[in-house]
């Protein structure tokens, strides 16, 4: 009997042990029951196994309608494709009505697009440049603006409408977009100062490099060229060096007697006898009578012309002066004072300075005083948009600061 006990007792106590581990270890890994048993979300029932192949399309034809079988999305409405479709094409397809002149839309672009391209269009800094650049296409370094580049104008009204003013893009109204590309031909001698572009007239205007571009047939003309089977030995009998690397040094050299007659340049030593003998002529020569000097003009006051060289900072952008000054949106003013107005050859002037210099006006001091003043009233017509100096003081400084420069 206690053997009995013994043995049966080991087998209750360990199945004892093993029930109690258990339900400790269960406790830990099960999750609570939800406090709301009504918010609890019951597992979808499995969907019965759809027929394979082709018995799919015939099992389920009619349970959609045929103009929505995927159950998403519709048809786009009209004025919201509308909204989306905003670009323009060559032919002024995509415009809305509108207008804008050359006035209204100078003092647009100065409020919205000076400060990166310049108050006629010329480009500040690394902003590209607007207006400018004619017959430059085929330098070294073209300036391509809508004036010398573009090809359509749809192109400038398009970009201005959905990308201008920078960090402020579609803010412009067509009206206004219609007005600033105005003033941008304007600013490329394309149109007059009292042209008003809209919808209406949009095609009539033709940009100077609209033929300037041509179709890409590379695809049917060059490509079968080069998709040929290559050569890649013996290709040619014989390589010969037919001119010279003008840019980088890597021809070998003729020689330098070869290299002379090729250029038409002289040898050294035969450039060296002929400065000998230049310098060896002392034979008389006849003196031309000296001409009479010209009264040397009184020199302006030092001080002056120190605060004119401060004031003509506010000029610097459009205009320069001094030995290498060149042409901006401005002409050079080297020798203005005095000269006719509209001296500089190289430059394109209005029709107002054209005029001018065709009836010979000249710049006094008395003409020069009157245009820094206000010169939109003493030139119509001009394109200089500067609204003038307000004091004497400051006007005849920046004349005195001028007249140091000879032309």
């Amino acid at each position: 009997m206690s053997k009995s006990l013994k043995l049966y007792g080991s087998v209750f106590g360990g199945i004892a042990v093993t029930l109690t581990f258990a339900v400790n270890m269960a406790d830990r890994f099960v999750a609570d029951m939800p406090e709301s048993p009504r918010h609890t979300i019951p597992l979808a029932k499995a969907p019965e196994p759809a027929p394979s192949g082709a018995l799919v399309a015939a099992a389920h034809a009619d349970e959609a309608p045929k103009e929505a079988k995927l159950g998403i999305g519709r048809p786009a409405l009209p004025e919201e494709v509308a909204a989306w479709n905003l670009d323009v094409s060559p032919d002024g397809t995509g415009l809305p009505p509108g207008s804008g002149s050359v006035e209204d839309g100078e003092m647009l672009f100065s409020d919205n697009c000076a400060s990166c391209h310049g108050e006629f269009a010329e480009g500040s800094g690394n902003w590209p440049k607007l207006a400018g650049g004619e017959d430059t296409l085929a330098n070294k370094d073209p300036v391509k603006t809508v004036g010398s580049y573009w090809p359509y104008l749809s192109t400038v009204w398009d970009y201005v409408h959905r990308s201008m003013p920078f960090g402020n893009a579609q803010s412009l109204a067509p009206d206004e977009v219609y007005a600033i590309t105005a003033y941008i031909l304007y600013s490329n001698y394309l149109v007059e100062d009292d042209f008003v572009l809209s919808d209406e007239n949009f095609s009539e205007v033709v940009l100077p490099n609209t033929d300037g571009f041509i179709i890409d047939d590379r695809a049917e003309t060059e490509y079968p060229q080069w998709r040929t089977e290559p050569c890649m030995s013996d290709c040619k009998e014989s390589v010969e060096i037919t001119m010279q690397a003008t840019v980088l040094d890597v021809t070998p050299d003729k020689g330098a007697d070869e290299e002379a007659s090729a250029t038409g340049d002289a040898p050294k030593e035969e450039a060296a006898e002929e400065v000998q003998m230049a310098a060896a002529d002392t034979s008389p020569k006849e003196e031309s009578p000296a001409a009479e000097p010209a009264p040397a003009a009184a020199a302006p006051d030092p001080e002056l012309v120190a605060a004119g060289e401060k004031i003509f900072r506010k000029c610097q952008a459009c205009h320069a002066v001094g030995e290498d000054a060149k042409n901006k949106s401005g002409p050079v003013l080297n020798g203005v004072v005095g000269a006719t107005v509209g001296h500089v050859e190289d430059f394109r002037y209005s029709k107002t300075f054209e005029a001018a210099h065709e009836a010979g006006d000249t710049w006094t001091h008395d003409r020069l005083t009157e245009f820094l003043t206000k010169p939109r009233d003493a030139m119509k017509g001009t394109k200089m948009s500067f609204a003038g100096l307000r004091k004497q003081e400051e006007i005849d400084a920046v004349i005195a600061y001028l007249s140091t420069f000879s032309q």
